[in-house]
């Protein structure tokens, strides 16, 4: 997606790997100056920070000053709020598995299948749709629940 977001800060949380990494790769090719929070950093945030635009900011935002300090490093301004911190294990690996006694790709594809796409969906497109809410396309769009789950959850 091609967004202009010069001049804006943005804080991601979670910004080491996953969805977070993608939405800090994707705001700071959009021009953004990010600083990216996470409890440990990775290789690939690394080289982001060593590209220049992103502030990589190791720490646990459930300790009580980590919030205050993540935001101190973003300055006097924020503009764009990422709060991506947290996962859920996959179900998949061993408890799926071992309570049904099927494979673990067998569970993963199953479901998949339940999905209206038939996929999983990639940490891409989760940053495409920030970059979509950052930018003055939907300048007028307010309290939106946007859901990315390929299908998964109904909406009719």
């Amino acid at each position: 997606m091609n967004v202009d977001l010069t001049g804006q800060t943005a804080v991601v949380t979670g910004a080491s790997r996953g969805i977070g990494l993608a939405v800090t790769r994707a705001l700071a090719a959009s021009g953004a100056r990010v600083v990216a929070g996470a409890l440990h950093s990775s290789a690939e945030l690394g080289k982001l920070a060593a590209e220049g635009s992103v502030t990589i900011s190791e720490l646990d935002l459930a300790a009580p000053g980590g919030p205050a300090d993540l935001v101190a490093l973003a300055g006097s301004r924020i503009d764009i709020l990422v709060n991506n911190v947290g996962g859920a294990p996959p179900r998949v690996a061993a408890t799926v598995g071992h309570a049904t006694g099927a494979r673990p790709e067998d569970v993963a594809s199953g479901a998949a299948s339940e999905m209206v796409t038939g996929r999983f969906s990639r940490p891409e497109e989760v940053a495409d749709l920030v970059l979509l809410l950052a930018s003055d396309v939907t300048a007028n769009v307010t309290g939106a629940d946007i859901r990315i789950d390929g299908g998964l959850i109904p909406t009719w």
